[in-house]
């Protein structure tokens, strides 16, 4: 059947689908239009409404935002009763401490009693209401007017009596009185509340915080009503410490633990602080028992609490404040026969002591903590020891402005030039030895124990350092000692054993400057040990350079024992910069070969400095030098040195043209000159198209400037004529080799020359015309030029041209 009358239906089809498939595209269609027109109308709708008048009332925005509350109902709620509260707290306070004066006994007991006892009881009632930030606000009131009512009662009845007592028998009533209160609060029963409910919790949170902060004074007070000392005082608080430690651990409510830590943490730091001080204090025997038991009072109260604490953090914490307790009270009763250096020994050995309690059955955290206290005891006694070691390790160096001034009477003088020897130095060695043996013997972890010996190794090197100094042995074996030390430790694989080894050569370096004999004997040894190390590959690029800067020294030593002048041992000095070029091109390391050739130049910097007092050895340090420089550049990796032997080569020449009272500048620039020409030739030679600037501009204007500006200033002829041939010379060669330095650097001498020379002239011919001669003659001159503008660009564009095809 055919569709062809149907072909026009819709305009977008190119394909006439069959009669049903089209009918549901036709209802899609007129579905689409109704709600086109649809939205049409509303839109028509809406345009009318806006072009009619508006009417005067105030019409709301459909969306505006409520406005923002800045506290909620119940943060409004606390600050008021809280608030309230304080009005009334200061209004008893007033009414206590000034109106009471007005009234009779009977008036005042049934006042304070009346107003006490209401306020407390209002809280009952409340709650069972379910008004709990209302009776939190009165209980509080309440508890304050119960401490306004022990004043009141110690005013009246006990007016004379001792306030220290009354404030003990006080403080111990009024926690019994909060105590019984909150429980009695505790145990209300809940209120009748619905199903869809939440019942409030009938306890009030403020009476047993307060109870137990309260708690924290009693004992005390009673022990100072009492009398009792310092040590009673502590005790006291010691005991208080621990109450509230097993409150913390053993009550549940969170205000009342948080106080209970806080008194613990607070009052257990105070006891245990002054008990410590009061062990370092005690003088005699009895005064050390005494201080002893109150450290065992404390330690008994910390270590229950690392045994007791839930987390192993707060019981290693623990655990390590009892190990330090237990040392304090081990050592506190050594140290009473003893002095103030085996002192600190006792309390060391008593630190050590507490690793063997590592290897017992305690729990994990306690052991942990146990291994910290030992751990912080010998840091202690380490940090004791610092002054010694300090004064041995760096005060030899004030040697250096005192050279050979005389050998000291014993080491410790040789170490004390300029500052006094420490106190109570005389046993650390022992201490470093002590905790040496321990980090060796007592550290068994594989993570740990590298680093463990590794700082025995120091703690051992720097004992032996300053064993000379502390006994007070005579100056050589003071230098036989540091001598074996380098030896010994120069012996060892180790790379932290061969830093040190560098580190004790200088000290016994600056040791050996006291006397010329130790000088020379201390120098060689230090090279010749130094120089074998760096052969055997012990940190070879820092040894080598060790032993190249002893060897430096060596050379300038034996110069001033056989009374050289300065610049005679610069010439000793040179053998320094030679025997590091030799093994320089020996090395196959980079890192050592870079460091020998800098410890050479060093050597060979401070040798031109010893030979500028006279010029003619200058002259010959410096041609030395350049020698050392270019057998250098020899090697390929080194090509650049040569340009420092080229410089060093000219300025000897210099410096010999200097003392040979030579004043022409041309003696001094044709030495550059010449092989900066030479150099430039070899240049083009090899690369045809390097240009004429590079090869030869800086060799020509080396010579030619200096000698143009003397020709200047030069009265004769002679100097001027023999330059302009050399610039005439120069300028031919430029212009047959078609090259552009040569050409300009010749063609502009020769000219600045020959305007010098015809000068007189010039000046004898213009004094001889008219004065309007010159202007005249300028104005011709513009005239041409302007006349023959064109020619003239196209004269300079042809020189251009022809000097841009010049190299």
């Amino acid at each position: 059947m055919s569709y062809g009358g149907q072909a026009t239906t819709l305009r977008d089809m190119t394909h006439i689908p069959p009669p049903a498939v089209e009918l549901r595209i036709l209802d899609a269609e007129l579905h689409q239009l109704d709600a086109r027109r649809a939205q049409l109308l509303h839109r028509r709708a809406w345009l009318l409404t806006v072009l009619q008048p508006a009417r005067p009332a105030p019409v709301t925005p459909p969306f505006a935002a409520p406005p923002r509350r800045e506290a909620t109902a119940p943060s409004v709620q606390n600050l008021l009763l809280l608030l309230g509260a304080t009005l009334l707290i200061l209004a008893a306070i007033a009414f206590t401490l000034v109106s009471w004066g007005s009234m009779g006994i009977a008036g005042r007991a049934l006042v304070l009693g009346a107003v006490t006892l209401a306020t407390l009881a209002a809280p009952v009632a409340l709650l069972r209401r379910g008004l709990r930030s209302t009776a939190e606000s009165l209980a509080g009131l309440g508890l304050v007017l119960t401490v306004l009512d022990t004043y009141a009662l110690h005013e009246v009845a006990f007016p004379d009596g001792d306030g220290t007592t009354f404030a003990a028998a006080a403080t111990t009533l009024l926690t019994a009185l909060w105590a019984a209160y909150g429980i009695g609060m505790a145990a209300l029963p809940s209120p009748a509340v619905t199903r869809e409910e939440q019942p409030p919790a009938p306890t009030l949170l403020l009476p047993l915080p307060s109870a137990l902060t309260l708690a924290q004074l009693p004992l005390i007070l009673w022990v100072v009503a009492a009398g009792g000392g310092i040590h009673t005082v502590t005790a006291a608080i010691l005991v208080t410490a621990a109450m509230d430690m097993m409150i913390a651990l053993r009550v549940s409510p969170k205000a009342v633990r948080f106080v209970a830590v806080g008194g613990a943490f607070g009052l257990g730091g105070l006891g245990v602080l002054t008990a410590g001080l009061i062990s370092l204090s005690s003088n005699g025997p009895g005064a050390a028992a005494r201080a002893t038991a109150v450290l065992v009072l404390a330690a008994a109260g910390v270590f229950a609490a690392a045994w007791l604490a839930p987390g192993p953090g707060l019981r290693t914490g623990a655990a390590t404040t009892g190990g330090l307790l237990v040392v304090a009270t081990l050592g506190g009763v050594l140290r009473v026969p003893l002095s103030y250096d085996w002192a600190v020994l006792g309390y060391l050995a008593c630190g050590i002591g507490l690793l063997a309690l590592l290897r017992g059955s305690l729990p994990e955290p306690v052991r942990r903590g146990l291994g910290l206290a030992s751990l912080g005891v010998q840091g202690i006694a380490l940090l004791l020891t610092l002054p010694a070691v300090v004064t041995t390790l760096f005060g030899p160096a004030a040697w250096l402005s005192r050279i050979w001034s005389g050998a000291p009477d014993d080491a410790r003088a040789a170490a004390t030039v300029d500052i006094p020897w420490p106190m109570h130095e005389t046993t650390a060695p022992l201490v470093l030895v002590a905790v040496a043996g321990v980090l060796t013997f007592a550290v068994r972890s594989t993570v740990w124990r590298p680093r463990a010996l590794a700082t025995a190794l120091t703690l051992a090197w720097v004992t032996a350092m300053i064993v000379p100094t502390a006994l007070q042995l005579p100056y050589v074996v003071g230098l036989l000692v540091d001598g074996l030390i380098v030896a010994a430790l120069l012996s060892l694989t180790h790379r932290v054993a061969t830093a040190l080894a560098l580190f004790t050569s200088l000290v016994l370096a600056s040791l050996s400057l006291a006397s010329e004999p130790a000088t020379l004997a201390v120098l060689a040894s230090l090279t010749a040990l130094l120089a074998a190390a760096a052969w055997r590959g012990r940190l070879t690029p820092v040894s080598a350079g060790f032993s190249l800067g002893y060897a430096t020294a060596l050379a300038c030593a034996v110069g001033g024992a056989l009374g050289w002048q300065p610049q005679h041992i610069a010439l000793l000095v040179l053998a320094v910069p030679v025997t590091a070029a030799v093994l320089a091109a020996r090395l196959t390391d980079p890192v050592t070969t870079l460091v020998v050739e800098f410890s050479g130049a060093v050597a060979g910097v401070l040798a031109i400095g010893l030979a500028g007092a006279e010029l003619p050895v200058l002259a010959l340090v410096l041609a030395l030098c350049g020698v050392i420089a270019a057998g250098t550049a020899l090697r390929p990796e080194r090509r650049s040195v040569g340009y420092a032997a080229a410089a060093l080569f000219v300025l000897a020449t210099w410096v010999r043209l200097s003392t040979w009272n030579v004043g022409s500048p041309e003696a001094y620039t044709l030495a550059v000159t010449v092989p900066a020409l030479l150099v430039g030739a070899l240049r083009r030679r090899r690369d045809p198209n390097a240009s004429s600037w590079t090869a030869y501009g800086p060799g020509l204007a080396a010579t030619l400037a200096p000698s143009l500006l003397t020709a200047w200033a030069d009265p004769h002829w002679t100097r001027p004529l023999l330059l302009g041939a050399a610039a005439l010379l120069v300028t031919l060669i430029g212009a047959r080799h078609r090259l552009q330095a040569p050409l300009l650097l010749g063609g502009g001498t020769l000219v600045l020359d020959t305007l010098h020379e015809l000068a007189p002239y010039i000046a004898q011919a213009v004094g001889a015309l008219p004065r309007w001669a010159p202007p005249a003659l300028a104005g011709v001159l513009l005239l041409a030029l302007g006349a023959t503008y064109e020619q003239r660009i196209r004269d300079a564009r042809r020189v251009r041209e022809v000097l841009g095809k010049m190299n």
